[in-house]
């Protein structure tokens, strides 16, 4: 018997969410790096700019840990990526 074509609404949720997260680290490097590259400004103004970038970074790992424990719920493990029962 073949499997499903489409996958849930909750899987296909979950593993987007694990994909966001895996991307966050990219994130990060790509923002604090971004202060190398102005031309003009003030070590302050940088300063604050990663900051505020780190705790956004920290903002979003959260969210995105909530959004995979309230999808995590069906009881199946994270890397559980069998489509049928």
């Amino acid at each position: 018997m073949k499997p499903p074509a489409f996958v849930g609404k909750r899987g296909y949720r979950r593993r987007r969410v694990l994909d966001a997260i895996r991307l966050l680290p990219v994130l990060g490097v790509l923002a604090f790096l971004l202060p190398l590259l102005w031309q003009s400004g003030t070590t302050r103004a940088a300063m604050v700019y990663v900051f505020a970038s780190w705790i956004l970074l920290i903002l979003l790992a959260w969210f995105f840990s909530r959004r995979v424990d309230d999808a995590g719920q069906d009881g199946r493990g994270p890397d559980d990526r069998s489509g049928g029962a």
